[in-house]
């Protein structure tokens, strides 16, 4: 039975000296800026080098600064990941330090990233903090699929889901525990390090802290993951933990890490959230897809549906909230609103498979229904330009897909954040007839307006999204109306946007029923005009329409809401 010295959790200490290690293998080309990061923040910084071959190992010994606290530890043969980082670690205690700053030396991880970690750290001084990679179109959707894997043999072993990813190499490390730790067991030796002690810790009383981190693959960059080595050593890592795991569960559910408070109470914005479940699950959609056809992809998603399901708290509570309005405003009860929910999440995947079939040609165009063809025929001929008020309920991107050419080609999406851009980057690189126009706006400057009405002077069609407050300043140029029986917060955006541009504006609505689609575009306004004496009633009044057409769609089809967040932030929560 393992014997695990507990009492350094209730230890009370306001001592916070954090140290940084580097462990490299033949990586040297980004230290330099991760140096001059580091040293900013008056971190003492040990490079390890495990054994680098020419040039990196002269270009790393030139890095050893005293008079800047950067020290030079060589490694005199390659021995792997673990064994560097944990002689970092023990020369970090040696010189008094109490915790360490793992930071990888691959220049993948943000590096503004790390005063954020050390602030919770210097906060939550007993617990791991870790960073919780968000991935950019650059991430190897292999690389992607493995590490699914790998999260998911930890949920198992750890018996939880505290731990949102396992293996990112930007952490910091209370010294006491792994001090104590390595005096008992020895971690895995190479690629196998981060995960196996990061569960190890967990098991005796370590509580993680998970803080996103924006993570890239830069192109000119190589990785030290040798195939076939590393994934037998991770493979036989997660037997010994099962094992370990079995032989010792008393001890290790008798000491589970305490939870720790929230880092905010305040509502998170919309903006914060929507990556989460769009790139990630996106590129994991497209592996299933293209190895697996629709059917096996749906089923084998399951478990990644079900892990943002389960660890995304926020996201969840915001869905079971939503699902709970549509059902106390139909006058139905949902007495299974967690399945209701879980529902919603499958919907999610299946319109964003949907999405990859259509642009592919694997969807035939009849599988979408307008319910106003001749409307939308006159769209297509008329050589004038107009704004579209789209929404996040059903899948309006598929309706692109289907939109008759000459007026996709007229189509130009105004979006509000980098995800969204991304996003269309990345479908446009697998599919090229989806590559869409785009224009930021997240502030809607006087260039940007004139920019914007010279589009629809030819012919262009904006659209917009009408259910999502600005990014910059979101409590400002935002109307509360009713919708699902409260007051829930709007953007005036759309409105004014067609008061400048003086054109006519239309709706556009897509839902998926049974195994068809749906397309509803419904005039709004012929022009929208704001009187200087009533401007805020008119707005107030345009907000009110257009919500009071969504709330009937989330009605319809409430499963196929597309708002992952709080979308009543304002309202008062009962004590």
């Amino acid at each position: 039975m393992y014997k695990w010295p507990f009492e350094w959790v209730v230890m009370t200490t306001n001592r916070f000296r954090p140290a940084a290690v580097i462990p490299t293998f033949n990586h040297h080309l980004a230290l330099p800026e991760m140096l001059h990061h580091l040293t900013a923040l008056a971190l003492p910084v040990w490079i390890i080098d495990d054994g680098s071959d020419e040039p990196a190992r002269s270009a790393i010994a030139q890095l050893s600064d005293s008079h800047r606290n950067i020290t030079v530890y060589r490694l005199p043969c390659n021995q792997g990941k673990g064994v560097a980082v944990c002689q970092g670690f023990r020369l970090a205690n040696q010189a008094g330090y109490s915790h360490v700053l793992q930071v990888d030396a691959d220049g993948q991880h943000e590096l503004q990233a790390v005063a954020r970690l050390l602030s919770h750290a210097r906060q939550f001084p007993h617990a791991l903090i870790s960073g919780k990679p968000v991935y950019d179109s650059s991430a190897p959707w292999g690389r992607i699929l493995g590490r699914w894997i790998t999260h998911l043999w930890v949920f198992l072993e750890t018996l939880s889901f505290r731990i949102h990813d396992s293996m990112c190499g930007l952490r910091v490390y209370p010294l006491e525990p792994v001090i104590a730790l390595m005096e008992k067991e020895t971690p895995g030796k190479r690629m196998d390090f981060d995960t196996d002690i990061i569960v190890r810790l967990f098991w005796r009383g370590v509580p993680p802290l998970m803080v996103p981190v924006a993570v890239r693959y830069p192109a000119e960059n190589h990785s030290n993951f040798r195939l076939w080595r590393d994934n037998l050593a991770i493979s036989r890592m997660h037997a010994r933990l099962i094992l370990i795991l079995l032989r010792t569960l008393p001890a290790i559910l008798a000491h589970r890490p305490p939870a720790l408070p929230a880092l905010h109470n305040h509502p998170a914005h919309w903006s914060e959230l929507a990556e989460r479940g769009t790139l990630l699950g996106m590129q994991i959609a497209v592996v299933f897809l293209g190895l697996f056809g629709r059917t096996i992809s749906l089923v084998l998603l399951a478990p990644v549906i079900g892990y943002f399901f389960l660890t995304g708290s926020k996201q969840r509570h915001a869905a079971l909230n939503f699902l709970q309005r549509v059902a106390n405003r139909s006058g139905q009860q949902h007495k299974r609103l967690w399945w209701q929910g879980l529902r919603l999440y499958f919907e999610f995947s299946r319109r964003m498979i949907d999405l990859f079939l259509a642009w592919s040609g694997r969807i035939s165009p009849q599988a979408l229904r307008t319910e106003h063809p001749h409307l939308l025929a006159a769209l297509t001929e008329n050589s004038s330009g107009g704004l579209l008020v789209v929404s996040h309920h059903g899948n309006v991107e598929l309706s692109r897909a289907f939109l008759p050419p000459a007026l996709r080609q007229r189509l130009t999406l105004l979006i509000h954040t980098q995800h969204a851009e991304r996003f269309n980057h990345l479908l446009a690189r697998l599919y090229p007839a989806a590559r869409a126009n785009t224009v930021q706006v997240t502030e809607l400057s006087v260039s940007t307006a004139i920019a914007l009405r010279e589009r629809i002077e030819r012919g262009e069609w904006l659209a917009i999204a009408g259910d999502r407050v600005p990014v910059s300043q979101p409590q400002q140029r935002v109307t509360s109306v009713p919708f699902l029986g409260s007051a829930a917060p709007f953007p005036q955006g759309p409105w004014l946007l067609a008061n400048m541009m003086e054109c006519p504006v239309h709706l556009l609505f897509c839902r998926r029923e049974r195994q068809h689609w749906h397309l509803m575009i419904e005039p709004f306004a012929e022009r929208i005009v704001l009187p200087r004496g009533t401007r805020q009633a008119t707005l107030d009044q345009l907000v009110a329409r257009y919500a009071h057409r969504l709330e009937q769609e989330c009605l319809t089809s409430p499963t196929q809401w597309g708002n992952f967040y709080d979308f009543w932030p304002y309202e008062k929560k009962a004590p």
